[in-house]
């Protein structure tokens, strides 16, 4: 199968593609579209964005076709050698997953935009380029020949695949001002490419990624490819996504100009550490729901929080063993994931497990207040436990690092996916236990983690603190709101919380408090007021409403974090040493 890239007018982000099958003389093909893409368990339904679509035989007869789905054609090509489609294909959207063209750049995910027959996904994969002579490529896909191409002043990259998997698996960046740096590891060869106005620090990012990157081949003891490839869209606005591939990932962060400083430096090591684990943990390691991935349908599971939790969990350790991260910083990342798990109610109403299979659902967005929990933050937490049974359990000779091991080498390798029974019964087999119970409660069941958390916690000698939270309108009357114009608009009412008792809602505009017009100053009048009852003027759906909030004597959107207990026994600091690699 074979695919030739081209555009005319790249600021119009229309990028031509012609689809090239053998017909195998075959009466009718049928062509389809991924309907999702593998790292975003959520349909995207990628054909809204194709604008032209035709079918020609090898003579450039044109062929009928029809649609039977929203993203499969059937065409008629009885008595042809060659089925070529020719389609365009808009890419407009530049985030860690899309595709996008300008006049500075070609980014393809392909998974995006590039077509497979029906029942021949297995078939190899040729892509030819045609750029503007001044362009580089970064793929992880191998190169093939290069020449000169039919265009005027372009020139041809050829790119190869073994099948359609690896394609869509493999996004590129063809662009004049790519940035790229290459560094080796225990003989595999890592290259980051940077996209975007920026000024990489290239000897301390090569230096910081060694060394995390070392620590996650100590705990699995191989990778899984002979090369890897960073690709990053550095964007000129605050941005943060990831998206995990089979020999690279795209990561997508911004602002450039504050690439190499503070939180972008933080959030620049923090989600290359992520991704690059998931090159064990779902590329390889994987649910048995998705071996292998059908692009044209929901591929549901209730793992998620085994994908993206635990690798949320380690993504972060690692760079906290390693040294990469201070003490602080890995305890600031904790300090996040426990707050979102404390400010959602959801965590009663909806299990990780029914929120991984719902990722399908509304995974992605906000949703309906209080309906699910997060694969990534309640799955963090949960690795956390998990680890902590193990190694309690057996005086640190087994962990969490060894359940990972068993699947990558006893699955993985194997060429198997597991189910949900095998992660439990490995997890069971190192703990020595029967963790029914465990399962039941936090995996299955919804319920809050605190209780479990702090038990768990201790073993290490740290302790699960909170205290309030700095708003007295957050932590007294039980909402949130952030400053829009010339009022406060409601984005949260906790549950049962005096705001929720007397009728404020999400969206409401608050105008006013006690009949003082609010300014940015909603805390100091909430404060002011303290322990009264306060009458807010709200717009609702244009219409003006006086609410009357009674304080209650609960509090609710605590802070809560970690630390190391004052009074620790040998025991919980060696624990401490085997987890983190650092002196207690």
């Amino acid at each position: 199968m074979k695919y030739s890239i081209s555009w005319t007018r790249p600021h119009s982000h229309f990028i031509d593609i012609e689809f090239a099958a053998q017909t195998k003389w075959a009466d009718c093909l049928n062509f389809q579209l991924p309907s999702w893409r593998p790292g975003r368990y959520e349909l995207g339904n990628f054909a809204k964005n194709v604008q032209r679509w035709a079918a020609f035989d090898e003579k450039g007869t044109k062929l009928e076709f029809h649609k039977l789905k929203k993203d499969l054609w059937s065409v008629n090509c009885k008595g042809a050698a060659e089925v070529h489609i020719r389609y365009n294909y808009f890419g407009a959207e530049l985030n860690a997953g899309s595709t996008f063209l300008d006049t500075t750049q070609l980014y393809m995910n392909p998974v995006n935009c590039c077509l497979y027959v029906e029942g021949r996904i297995e078939e190899p994969v040729e892509v030819v380029l045609h750029l503007p002579v001044d362009y580089e490529v970064a793929c992880s896909m191998k190169k093939g020949p290069s020449g000169i191409s039919s265009l005027p002043e372009r020139k041809t990259v050829t790119l190869l695949a073994a099948d359609f998997h690896e394609l869509a698996d493999s996004p590129l960046i063809a662009s004049p001002t790519l940035q790229h740096n290459t560094f080796v590891l225990d003989g595999v060869e890592f290259n980051l490419w940077f996209q975007g106005e920026c000024k990489p620090a290239w000897s301390r990012i090569i230096n910081d990624f060694f060394i995390f990157i070392n620590e996650q081949f100590v705990m699995m003891k191989e990778f899984v490819h002979d090369e890897y490839h960073f690709l990053y869209q550095i964007l000129p606005y605050k941005f943060y996504h990831g998206v995990e591939h089979l020999k690279s990932t795209v990561i997508a962060l911004g602002p450039g100009y504050k690439l190499n400083e503070g939180e972008i430096y933080e959030n620049l090591l923090g989600v290359s550490s992520h991704e690059l684990y998931h090159a064990w943990n779902i590329k390889s390691i994987r649910p048995v729901e998705m071996m292998p991935y059908d692009y044209t349908r929901e591929n549901y599971s209730r793992l998620g929080y085994v994908c993206e939790g635990i690798t949320t969990y380690y993504g972060d350790l690692f760079l906290f063993r390693s040294g990469v991260y201070s003490e602080f910083e890995y305890l600031k990342t904790v300090h996040e994931r426990l707050q979102k798990h404390f400010d959602n109610p959801a965590r009663y109403n909806l299990s990780v497990a029914e929120s991984s299979f719902d990722t399908w659902l509304d995974g992605y967005v906000p949703g309906i207040p209080g309906r699910k929990t997060s694969i990534y933050d309640e799955g963090c937490l949960l690795a956390f436990m998990t680890d902590m049974i193990i190694r309690r359990n057996t005086r640190n000779e087994k962990s969490l690092d060894d359940v990972m091991r068993v699947l990558f080498y006893n699955y993985s390798r194997r060429g198997v996916g597991y189910s949900e029974d095998d992660y439990k019964r490995e997890v069971e087999k190192l703990a020595g236990e029967n963790l029914d119970d465990f399962f039941q409660t936090y995996v299955y069941g919804a319920t809050s983690y605190e209780k479990k958390f702090s038990e768990l916690a201790a073993y290490i000698g740290v302790e699960l603190r909170n205290q309030g939270c700095k708003k007295h309108y957050e932590g007294h009357l039980g909402f949130r709101a952030h400053h829009e114009g010339h009022h406060f608009k409601v984005s949260a009412v906790y549950p049962n919380s005096p705001s929720d008792k007397g009728g404020l809602a999400i969206n409401d505009e608050i105008h006013a408090l006690n009949g003082f017009v609010l300014k940015d100053d909603l805390h100091e009048w909430s404060s002011y007021f303290s322990g009264t009852p306060v009458r807010l003027t709200v717009s609702r759906q244009g219409v003006l409403h006086e609410l009357t909030i009674e304080p209650g004597s609960d509090t609710y959107y605590r802070i809560y974090y970690i630390q190391k207990l004052k009074h620790t026994d040998e025991l919980q600091q060696a624990a401490y040493q085997s987890w983190s690699r650092r002196i207690f």
